[in-house]
């Protein structure tokens, strides 16, 4: 049967997912401008009608607007929002203050950080979960097989010690999973040791499709096995914060090649989701518990952090590209070359939403 969370529940999960995380994005912006002395115009939580503001003593004006979804920061020379320039730096010299006058690494930092402080998010997330209830560890050593064994059909037995996979070093046990999970159907080079012998075989990935509670249908690569014992070990700060950069940079990867495989055809584009999909899942995690929202929300800020990185003109991939130009140029590129390519940018991403909002709501309602 399934269980739907409110809409009211889905709504509030929404904007406590997306809010916090868009606002600590752009105050990864705003302290790295101001680390070279960047000003700050604006910084707004939320769009739309102004409900709040106070201009602090470096003249920024901080507001809270009507729409809680998402925010920003505008700086000094700024033209919107997107940090397009507001005038032509090829010519005269830009304004003391304003990003434009930065040097060009130091815009680059001030672009980074705030994809970097969605990503020391999930960090400090999973380097959180990992100091409460430790890591899960377990030698990669098959202890069992599931029914209809992938790695049981091509000859793997128990006391296996899987050692690579397509070349890939498996430590523990739980490195096996993001090696198989994007790769349903697909024949995989697994070497392993058996009684001191090294030996490799090509095992066909199962395809596993579960769905939730929730009607969520999963779709993944299975080799089929299971661990001999799984332990809980309790960590240090340093040693979970390891764990939780390894883990965050493991899913921005799993992302990386999933996106890959969409745009190649791998992988059904109905697998994308856009903000009524991110919305529906805020609603179910958070109705779970706060533990599994808190989760949602490491995946969710790395998801960001990806996603911002793309150059595509608008986001912060697409100023890193253009700061690439630049320092190919020696020199900045012009107002009309960055205003056409803003345009360029601002219509993909329009288009984009919109297709994977409209995927969303059919796959949702039909």
């Amino acid at each position: 049967m399934v269980h739907s969370p409110s809409f009211l529940l889905t709504i509030v999960a929404f904007v406590l997912l997306l809010g916090p995380l868009i606002v600590l994005h752009e105050l990864g912006h705003y302290y790295a401008g101001r680390l070279f002395k960047v000003r700050a115009e604006t910084f707004s939580v939320g769009f739309g009608k102004e409900l709040w503001h106070r201009i602090d003593k470096r003249g920024t004006r901080w507001r809270i607007a009507a729409f809680p979804l998402g925010g920003y920061v505008m700086f000094a020379g700024d033209a919107d929002p997107s940090s397009k320039p507001s005038a032509d730096t090829s010519g005269n010299p830009p304004s003391p203050g304003t990003l434009a006058a930065a040097a060009l690494w130091q815009r680059v930092i001030i672009i980074l950080a705030g994809p970097m402080a969605n990503l020391v998010t999930a960090i400090l997330i999973f380097a959180g979960f990992a100091m409460a209830f430790g890591i899960p560890s377990s030698p990669p050593v098959i202890g069992e097989f599931s029914k209809n064994s992938a790695a049981q059909a091509a000859g793997l037995q128990t006391g296996d010690r899987i050692v690579t996979i397509d070349g890939a070093q498996i430590d523990d046990f739980t490195d096996i999973a993001p090696r198989v999970a994007l790769y349903p159907g697909e024949t995989v080079d697994v070497a392993f040791e058996r009684a001191g012998r090294a030996m490799q075989i090509p095992v066909k990935l199962a395809l596993d499709v579960t769905k939730d509670q929730f009607g969520n249908e999963n779709r993944r690569g299975l080799l089929g096995i299971g661990a001999a014992g799984v332990e809980l070990t309790r960590v240090n700060p340093l040693r979970a914060v390891h764990y939780g950069t390894v883990q965050s940079l493991g899913i921005a990867r799993m992302m990386a090649i999933g996106l890959k495989q969409i745009v190649t055809g791998e992988r059904s584009i109905n697998e994308m989701g856009g903000l009524p999909k991110v919305a529906k899942f805020s609603g179910e995690m958070l109705s779970l518990g706060w533990l599994e929202f808190v989760g949602f929300a490491a995946l969710i800020s790395i998801n960001l952090a990806f996603i911002n990185l793309l150059p595509i003109p608008t986001l912060d991939g697409g100023h890193l590209a253009i700061y690439a130009a630049e320092a190919i140029r020696r020199k900045p590129l012009g107002l009309r070359s960055q205003e056409w390519a803003f345009r360029i940018g601002m219509a993909f991403v329009l288009a984009f939403a919109v297709f994977v909002t409209v995927n969303d709501l059919a796959g949702m309602f039909l």
